[in-house]
């Protein structure tokens, strides 16, 4: 079993306000609809990568691939590969992405909540 998972953190002052500030890549990569679907497809389970493309509905192969490498990078998942015939590969969330959880899932909550009056704003605002 090998497993990757940095211990140590870097403490910066960060401005994501700021053009050049490292954050606003944070901000992208937390803010991307696969991140955000994954991170709650995810929560407290481990995943094979089959079991997260049936979770994660019209995300293709490479774009899961593609957000679980970025995530990985990131320190938001931890990717376990068991050695055995075939390769066994899990994805779970690290303490970072655990502690993504709650705002995202606010951020959830308010898509379904405020879902009717976004949609009558757009058709509103596509007859003008």
């Amino acid at each position: 079993m090998v497993t990757a998972n940095p211990s140590t953190s870097v403490a910066l002052d960060g401005n994501p306000y700021n053009q050049g500030c490292p954050t606003r890549r944070i901000l992208d990569r937390i803010g991307d609809r696969w991140t955000v679907l994954v991170v709650g497809a995810l929560g407290d389970d481990t995943a094979r990568f089959s079991e997260l493309k049936r979770r994660v509905e019209g995300i293709s192969q490479k774009m899961l691939t593609q957000t679980l490498r970025e995530m990985e990078r990131d320190g938001l998942v931890i990717r376990t590969v068991f050695a055995q015939v075939p390769v066994k590969v899990e994805y779970r969330l690290t303490d970072a992405g655990i502690s993504l959880r709650a705002p995202l899932k606010a951020l959830e909550d308010w898509s379904i909540e405020h879902l009717g009056a976004v949609l009558t704003a757009q058709q509103f605002y596509d007859q003008e």
